[in-house]
């Protein structure tokens, strides 16, 4: 077995998913993961975020809060508060889930095999926490090709004002 060496890890998230300024992007870097028990989890999460992110569940289709939501801006993950897409990357798949064409950075990404349910598919997790945000097809748009599926529940909303305020604050 070869040793692997992991280089430019960043280490700047607190673990505040909801609304904090621990939502930053990366810019081609390799992300430090976030280890947490159940009891921790459970206590930072709501019960849905909980299930789709840490149990890899799913929201119904057309149910979840991001799916007919087009503000620009940018998503990040529920659990830890990486960048995961950008709104111009977001468009209607009409598969009841919202759909991104591509990451904010390919690292923020990680792609398994899922084989649950009889069916042969790509899931896709934050890179950082290993949270189940959803699904990869290759039924998307150009120039990718790619329709990253992924649940509202595992998906926090920042706009752009949002993101111009928390800039402006941490500059002063």
């Amino acid at each position: 077995m070869m040793p692997v060496l992991l280089i430019g890890l960043t280490a700047s998230c607190q673990n505040k998913p909801k609304g904090s300024n621990a939502m930053q992007k990366k810019e081609n870097t390799v992300t430090e993961k976030i280890f947490k028990s159940d009891e921790e989890w459970k206590e930072i999460l709501t019960d849905e975020q909980y299930r789709i992110l840490r149990e890899k569940g799913t929201e119904r289709p057309g149910t979840g809060l991001y799916d007919q939501f087009f503000l620009k801006g940018r998503y990040y993950c529920a659990g830890c508060g990486l960048e995961l897409f950008e709104s111009g990357s977001k468009f209607d798949a009409g598969c009841g889930w919202p759909s991104f064409s591509i990451p904010s950075e390919k690292s923020s990404i990680n792609e398994n095999r899922d084989v649950s349910y009889g069916m042969v598919r790509t899931e896709v997790v934050c890179s950082r926490c290993d949270g189940h945000l959803g699904h990869v097809f290759n039924d998307g748009p150009p120039p990718t090709g790619l329709r990253y599926c992924i649940n509202s529940a595992s998906l926090v909303f920042k706009s752009e004002e949002e993101i111009k305020k928390e800039e402006n604050q941490t500059v002063k």
